[in-house]
């Protein structure tokens, strides 16, 4: 049991980036365990919503200074994520909720979740119009089969890119709230690779410092599900410092 608490919190403390960690490891244990998530409906929107400029401040505490001082910040409205300050850097900086993650996750309607993220342009090119789409349709009350099929089209239309090459985003502020885990943060970086099984990577074996996950799903699916989608494992590797260069405890 000791060994299953330290891995799950090693999982919660890299939670709820452009997909959750915290969800492929914490949902299985928490079906095997029969326990309900506490989070089942949304919340009241003014629950998720942040004051303009603190959440700006949050969204670029995600990355270095050098980074994300020029970069472009999001923030999220009553129908999802709008343009708050226009960078000139490529890089893309937000708060996440939840609801960037997919739907099965035990806390995808936890209103207290902000992960501060900001995008490499790679990622804010073709990882962030997913995102969107996640949220947007989220808020507007869509099933989770509508939001997969909806990525599905704007996949196979050319409406979203297929993964750029050297995707991968920065997680590295303080002010997170991640999980209600009692870790509720962890500074790491993730990377988005179109890699069908991350143990070419030796992520989430024993003792690996890489964890990973499929973007797309935490459950088994069918073929039929996962049709026209491609695979995009997201790797997630811990770091020792906080964006402000400040020591992170390592979990």
């Amino acid at each position: 049991m000791k060994r299953l608490r330290i891995r799950h919190r090693s999982a919660q403390t890299i939670a709820c980036g452009i997909i959750s960690l915290l969800a492929v490891l914490g949902l299985r244990q928490l079906q095997a365990q029969g326990v309900k998530t506490q989070y089942p409906r949304m919340a009241p929107i003014e629950q998720y919503l942040m004051e303009k400029n603190a959440e700006i401040a949050l969204a670029r505490s995600a990355a270095p200074e050098a980074i994300s001082r020029d970069a472009t910040v999001l923030v999220l409205g009553p129908r999802g994520y709008e343009t708050a300050v226009q960078g000139k850097n490529g890089f893309v900086c937000m708060v996440e909720r939840g609801l960037v993650g997919v739907p099965d996750m035990p806390e995808f309607w936890n209103p207290k979740i902000r992960g501060a993220d900001c995008l490499n342009p790679p990622a804010a090119r073709s990882i962030l119009p997913l995102d969107k789409i996640r949220t947007e349709m989220a808020l507007a009350g869509r099933t989770p089969a509508e939001i997969v099929d909806r990525m599905r089209a704007a996949l196979s239309s050319g409406e979203v890119p297929a993964l750029e090459p050297g995707a991968m985003s920065y997680m590295m502020s303080k002010g997170s709230y991640l999980t209600d885990e009692d870790n509720h943060n962890g500074a790491h970086l993730m990377f988005f690779m179109p890699i069908a099984d991350p143990t070419t990577w030796g992520a989430s074996l024993p003792g690996s410092p890489v964890w990973a996950v499929s973007y797309w799903f935490f459950s088994e699916k069918t073929s039929s599900e996962l049709n026209g989608l491609p695979p995009i494992s997201i790797f997630s590797v811990g770091v020792g410092k906080w964006s402000d260069g400040t020591a992170a405890s390592m979990h």
